[in-house]
């Protein structure tokens, strides 16, 4: 067995195990609310944190109380100054270790956990786009892996197939539709959704260019069904994109990609985005999909709405080389994944670890800042930041009553080298 297959395997039976009480102890803690140093945090056998905070007497007694012994040195692990943040939370991304999660249950399973070790510890799973009938079955198996009680996997995203031929990027022009009623219900049907009775399926986000004929419509339809549209893949002008926002969409899929740019007399939807605060903003910080000035840019006007994301595709975390997205070949040369037919950007091969290491080591940004849009704000978008049904507990802080959801990184590169998911040790 590789060491990948075996890590595959640990990380598997963890998430589908049984969480248990957490206690850190020494850590610079960095979340949305702020940073600290001499931090403490201690979760219990619900995988929720119960307490946090500074002041050793207080330590002890919350570890006593969930049945830790704060003595116990192979019990409470001393983080001798590391940095403790939230979980990263991945909202948009297609896979890693040459696995990607349109490959069924197992592909999941390997994929997940090439980013659960660099400290994604939720994820949603973006879906390719494909014929409707192989969309369906993916989603069938994300569903059921989401029953069967998987605490890491939030839903799925369905990148397609409801995108502008104009803006496709990487995906396949063949398979491409108009979202018209009965393809929507089609696909609420198979995620479990059920409108009626409010009942959510396991689809999180899809994005759908506004424009299309039956885009808006289609739009209201998802929402009303308890989905997350998201404008994106579209050559929408300024004020199709903000009927979009106001149909119901509420992220932005990867800003300035696959999309119509800035422009002063064509607006385009990226004003729309970022002037409508129920907006989450994606952003792809590689450096190689949106350029550093334009990375501090969409900082500014849209603080605390913008959500980091990979858009990581199954060549992530490998070497470079000749891949699949779908059933289109790609080509990886120096970390960047490019169509072998035409050359177009065919997703990326970043972390979500290396996002926010970019963020704070060359752009400059707070570490507050930058582990927010790896956490809170991506939680946000889909209300995991309060008590929901998909994760039980919120999501995207270091407080009491929220999940034990932990990265304990080197601080001097932000190097994740320990991480939880709900009280399950996964690094």
């Amino acid at each position: 067995m590789s060491d990948r297959e075996e890590i595959v395997s640990r990380v598997t039976t963890a998430l589908n195990g049984r969480p248990s009480p957490v206690a850190i102890r020494n850590a610079r803690k960095v979340d949305a609310r702020g940073e600290q140093r001499g931090y403490w945090v201690v979760s219990d056998a619900s995988g929720v944190i119960v307490a946090s905070g500074t002041g050793e007497e207080t330590f002890e007694h919350y570890c006593r109380a969930v049945g830790i012994d704060p003595a116990d040195r192979n019990a409470v692990i001393d983080a001798e100054g590391r940095i403790l943040t939230p979980g990263y939370v991945d909202i948009h991304a297609h896979g890693a270790w040459e696995k990607s999660f349109d490959d069924g249950s197992d592909g999941i399973d390997v994929a997940r956990a090439g980013h659960a070790v660099h400290g994604t510890t939720r994820q949603v799973l973006s879906l390719i786009t494909n014929p409707v009938d192989v969309i369906c079955r993916n989603i069938r198996t994300v569903r059921a892996k989401m029953e069967s009680g998987r605490p890491d996997i939030l839903g799925c995203h369905l990148e397609g197939p409801f995108l502008a031929l104009a803006r496709k990027g990487a995906h396949d022009p063949e398979c491409l539709k108009d979202p018209v009623p009965d393809i929507v219900d089609k696909m609420l049907e198979v995620s479990g959704a059920d409108p009626a009775s409010g009942g959510l399926g396991c689809i999180r986000q899809i994005t759908i260019a506004p424009e299309l004929p039956h885009g808006i419509s289609a739009i209201r339809q998802f929402a009303a069904a308890g989905v997350v549209p998201a404008v994106g893949h579209c050559d929408a002008d300024y004020e199709t994109a903000k009927a979009g926002f106001d149909a119901g969409a509420g992220i932005m899929t990867h800003m300035f990609n696959a999309m119509n740019g800035l422009h002063h007399r064509e607006p385009g939807p990226i004003p729309a985005a970022v002037e409508d605060p129920r907006v989450t903003i994606e952003l792809i910080n590689d450096g190689f999909h949106v350029q550093n000035p334009m990375v501090r840019l969409s900082f500014r006007f849209a603080p605390h709405r913008t959500a980091f994301v990979t858009d990581a595709m199954a060549a992530t975390d490998c070497p470079d080389g000749a891949y699949k997205l779908g059933a289109l070949d790609v080509n990886v040369v120096d970390g960047h994944a490019r169509l072998v037919s035409n050359g177009a950007i065919a997703g990326s091969t970043l972390l979500l670890e290396v996002a926010v290491r970019r963020a704070v080591c060359e752009l400059g940004f707070s570490p507050v800042d930058a582990v927010e849009a790896a956490t809170l704000t991506p939680a946000k978008a889909f209300g995991f930041d309060k008590p929901n049904p998909v994760t039980g507990a919120p999501l995207g802080l270091i407080a009491p009553g929220y999940a034990a959801d932990f990265n304990l990184a080197d601080p001097a590169d932000w190097t994740v080298e320990q991480v939880w998911c709900a009280g399950r040790k996964l690094r």
